[in-house]
């Protein structure tokens, strides 16, 4: 069955993250996607991690993830027959997707005004770190910049320590989503437009908490503080257990629901958990942990989760990821799914983000290899390039 926007042609410059991870969503709904590559590649061909940890551009972990589906085109458009290649798909396609940095387009002579006299009707979606006309527009955005930069780094971790943010890529992650939406009502639209999405700005409007830190500072000045260790209160953040790590959240303030959780046991019946306040006390926070630690201990995470969930105490399991790999609730979800590629041979990676019944997820090809559709697309356009 055709992906609900197979009839949707996209042209993409993206590179990385976000803008490859945005793009990739609409391939894997059925769009076409022609991703467009210097001569070396894009960058995250060069990003591991790698079989072995030894760096190729066709075995990228990072670039085969957020390019499935897609088909690579190798323009050099610093050329000429590069320009009028990339320009004659212009010509051809619904959206255009870059990620350069501002004003990159306008010095290749491929800018706005260039590509909305082309082709009136087709939008251009420009994905930046902190967008077109910003007085950040130049500054270099890494994932740790752009994260912090969206104010949530002032709550995340403890006081004792250094602010930290979401592992890895997540938060470009969490951008290429709030992308693709953009890139998507852009095509709904109907109209040539040039679209300023900035990655920043996608942290600062995010649902994850920071518009409503941004939104306190910008109007009374003040600033989310890190919980410190001292006064985290009874079951609120990280504790050990049998064979990992588990976390509760504002459990404290239910001390029915974690007695029951525990067995009822006789220590959380004195009376003196039944006063206002007293989860607050440091006393009896020692007292607690003192019975508490040892339950941990002789409990697996998925024992403690499960009993969490029986007396509805807020609580969550830490995975390795081979232990998410294994997950059997992952795995009757149909969450995996097995791709073969040309180098790297049979892999298994995230399959569908979501269920649409009537409108399949499918993955129709792995990442391309550097230029592998090359000829192929600029066939279509009956187009050959100068071997110069």
């Amino acid at each position: 069955m055709a992906g609900p926007i197979s009839d949707l042609r996209v042209l993409d410059l993206t590179a990385g993250v976000c803008g490859p991870y945005a793009t990739k969503l609409l391939a894997d709904y059925g769009a076409d996607v022609i991703k467009v590559e210097p001569p070396g590649g894009e960058l995250a061909r060069r990003l591991g991690p790698f079989p072995r940890g030894e760096a190729h551009i066709e075995k990228s972990g990072t670039f085969f993830y957020f390019n499935t589906n897609k088909r690579s085109v190798v323009l050099d458009l610093k050329s000429d027959s590069g320009r009028d290649a990339f320009l004659r798909l212009a010509g051809r396609v619904d959206v255009i997707v870059e990620s350069f940095r501002p004003g990159t387009l306008d010095r290749l002579g491929l800018g706005w005004d260039v590509l909305h006299a082309l082709n009136p009707d087709v939008p251009l979606v420009s994905i930046t770190n902190f967008g077109q006309d910003s007085p950040y527009r130049d500054y270099e955005g890494t994932e740790l910049v752009l994260y912090g930069f969206g104010g949530e780094m002032y709550s995340m971790g403890v006081a004792e320590r250094e602010p930290v943010k979401m592992f890895g890529t997540a938060g470009l992650v969490e951008s290429g989503a709030a992308a693709a939406t953009a890139i998507f009502g852009a095509v709904m639209a109907g109209v040539g437009q040039h679209v300023d999405f900035s990655i920043v700005d996608s942290h600062l409007g995010g649902a994850d908490r920071r518009h409503a830190i941004m939104v306190a500072y910008e109007f009374s000045g003040r600033r989310t503080a890190r919980v410190s260790i001292e006064s985290r209160g009874i079951l609120r953040g990280v504790y050990p257990c049998a064979d990992g790590y588990v976390e509760f959240s504002g459990a404290g303030g239910r001390l029915d629901r974690v007695a029951a959780m525990l067995g009822n046991p006789d220590w959380l019946r004195d009376p003196k958990w039944k006063l206002p306040g007293a989860i607050l006390k440091a006393e009896n926070g020692e007292d607690f942990e003192a019975n508490f630690y040892p339950w941990l201990y002789e409990h697996t995470k998925r024992q403690i989760w499960a009993a969490a969930r029986e007396a509805r105490v807020l609580c969550g399991p830490l995975f390795t990821l081979d232990e998410i790999a294994e997950d059997e609730h992952f795995r009757q979800r149909g969450f995996w799914t097995t791709v073969n590629h040309a180098l790297l041979g049979e892999v298994e990676i995230p399959g569908r983000p979501f269920i649409m019944n009537d409108s399949p997820w499918e993955l129709r090809r792995p990442a391309p290899l550097l230029g592998e559709h090359t000829r192929e697309v600029l066939a279509e356009l009956a187009l050959t390039l100068d071997p110069s």
